[in-house]
């Protein structure tokens, strides 16, 4: 029982910047975890965290021994909640894990509506831009956007989202639409950069920016005012492109489309608020007029 206790501690250590805020996430003090972990080191022979000034983490042997422990702590808790019926209802806690700006216009809706069909479960999100070890970081579900890494996961793809240029009909009115990418050095471009690298099939365009913004949304409005040109991801600016406010340029010349899927760990095993969640998504996503631009 002792061991099992252990293991619970050190996989508290996932996704938790220190041993205090995982001692925290454990409800126990920060002694408590720092002898669970030694108790284990000691069992195992090898030791599981880098100590050092700017804090710790996990050695080789420890990430390995933290996706272990992850899935077989899992297993248990799947196996009691079959045992008690509850593998067939959607409850407990749910981790996931969200890019910031596809989170920001596309997944509050999702999110909101799935908490409205299964009031048992609490959700915690997380938001981050970067692909994460599921395993390692003791997360349940994850959205990507982007190819994925070869990996054991389960993955189901929900659509595409494109790389685009785009731009106010005012503004095309008054300077002319782009015809290739080069036209585009005599046009007013909006970035994050004064530095232009702008990725098209067969070339590179490489300008200098007239605006340079330092979040997307606040170069989105900037090119719905007639700014100029701006280039993003296209679940950003679908809802801009339906009404009007902004339209399209340089279609034939886009890079090609980037795939999103939903990812997660177990499979046919995984407990129902983690099946619940993904079938969700998949569903509302594969409807989002965000996938819906050809």
């Amino acid at each position: 029982m002792e061991r099992y206790r252990d293991m619970q501690l050190f996989a508290a250590l996932a996704g938790q910047p220190s041993l205090a805020s995982a001692a925290r996430s454990a409800q126990v003090s920060g002694p408590t975890l720092v002898r669970a972990v030694a108790r284990l080191e000691a069992r195992l022979r090898v030791p599981l965290l880098q100590r050092s000034t700017r804090g710790v983490s996990l050695t080789e042997a420890g990430r390995a021994y933290m996706a272990d422990c992850v899935r077989l702590l899992a297993a248990v808790d799947a196996a009691e909640a079959s045992a008690n019926g509850l593998h067939s209802q959607a409850q407990g806690n749910l981790r996931v894990f969200l890019p910031f700006l596809f989170s920001r216009y596309v997944m509050a809706p999702v999110l909101a509506a799935y908490m409205d069909r299964h009031p048992d479960v609490r959700l915690e999100a997380r938001y981050h831009d970067y692909y994460p070890n599921l395993h390692e970081e003791g997360l349940d579900v994850a959205i990507l956007v982007g190819e994925l890494p070869s990996s054991s996961l389960i993955a189901r793809p929900v659509g595409y989202v494109r790389h685009i240029l785009c731009a106010s009909p005012d503004y095309l009115a008054a300077k002319g639409e782009p015809q290739r990418p080069d036209d585009l050095k005599q046009h007013r471009l909006i970035a994050s950069a004064d530095q232009v690298h702008w990725d098209f099939r067969g070339c590179q365009l490489k300008a200098r920016a007239r605006l340079s913004c330092a979040t997307v949304q606040g170069a989105i409005n900037a090119a719905v005012h007639g700014a100029g040109i701006v280039r993003c991801l296209s679940y950003p600016v679908h809802e801009h492109l339906v009404t009007g406010q902004l339209r399209r340029v340089l279609h034939a010349d886009e890079l090609p489309p980037v795939p999103v899927h939903v990812v997660y760990r177990e499979g046919r095993n995984a407990p129902m608020r983690v099946r619940s969640f993904v079938d969700h998504c998949v569903v509302a996503l594969r409807e989002h007029p965000a996938f819906q631009l050809a």
